[in-house]
């Protein structure tokens, strides 16, 4: 179980009590960081109103996700393939990725075609249990489960992302390394979460390094207080860059090492899901440039 002292707490807290709505001060460095804008943050916020902050939080992509935590893969269908193209077109944004946790890695066929119809890249979901006596033996036994889908993914040009998450079997500091040691293909790789991890630094930079081709997909998020429970929003918000204790200098210094050129998302869950993660539309995205200044900060910091 990850806990968060009183001292990382009050530290935490008093971080993120307010938030700047102006733009990001530019950091002059070598190496850029490329945000994606999770619709989740947001709730189920209609598309028309969320679209328009994709540049706004210096996003160049929208990652879509359905009913649970969101219901924007929901709102697409109900508008039609043509409207959400329209949409797109007018506010110059692109798709990026889907976040399909409710098909799993088994039933990705049609949200492939849908996701590269728009020119999108990427899916990401979890992983599923797989027999073996070793921990090692498991993974492997995942991946090769998961041939034909990544058969299509290669020849659709998208890449499957499996994310981390706590009490599955890609979830360990080991069983990342395994996963992708054992990733047969560039079009199958890690969305890391920073989240379900051990909150060390070093460990995460240390994954970032290890995963190099196989990271598909990077969540600046740490664990805080937790997103399991209802509790007063500031404490719910130490979930982001800059406001918990995690330091993300290593991890953008890692990044940097490996030349990642795919994308970030600063991200949190709000409790209950579904609801966006601060009240009002411009609210979230100020709330996510103040994790981004954060994160430009850090990689100053880190001289990369």
């Amino acid at each position: 179980m990850i806990k968060t002292s009183r001292r990382s707490f009050l530290k935490g807290t008093g971080a993120a009590v307010a938030y700047a709505a102006s733009p990001v001060d530019a950091v002059e460095d070598s190496f850029k960081l490329r945000y994606m804008l999770a619709s989740s943050m947001y709730g189920k916020t209609s598309l028309e109103e969320i679209l328009p902050e994709v540049k706004r939080t210096g996003s160049e992509s929208i990652d879509i996700w359905p009913m649970g935590h969101a219901n924007q893969r929901e709102q697409i269908e109900a508008m039609g393939h043509d409207r959400f193209r329209d949409l797109l077109e007018k506010h110059d944004v692109s798709l990026g990725m889907t976040t399909r946790y409710d098909l799993g890695p088994y039933r990705l066929q049609n949200e492939m075609t849908f996701v590269k119809a728009f020119g999108g890249h990427q899916i990401v979901c979890g992983a599923k249990n797989a027999n073996g006596d070793t921990l090692k033996e498991k993974v492997s036994n995942f991946v090769k489960s998961l041939a034909e889908p990544i058969r299509l993914a290669e020849d659709l040009g998208v890449t499957i992302g499996i994310e981390n998450h706590s009490g599955s079997l890609i979830s360990s500091a080991d069983s990342i390394k395994y996963f992708c040691d054992l990733s047969p293909s560039k079009h199958l790789g890690i969305a890391l979460a920073p989240y379900h991890l051990p909150q060390d630094d070093n460990l995460i930079a240390q994954l970032i390094e290890h995963s190099n081709e196989k990271l598909a997909h990077f969540y600046a998020w740490q664990h805080g207080m937790g997103c399991h429970k209802p509790m007063p929003k500031p404490l719910e918000l130490l979930q982001l860059p800059g406001q918990g204790v995690l330091d993300f200098g290593p991890a953008v210094k890692a990044l940097a090492k490996i030349n990642y050129d795919r994308h970030v998302e600063i991200f949190m869950h709000p409790t209950p899901r579904g609801i966006p993660i601060v009240d009002g539309t411009q609210a979230v995205g100020d709330v996510i440039n103040h994790a981004r200044e954060y994160m430009s900060r850090a990689i100053g910091r880190s001289g990369v």
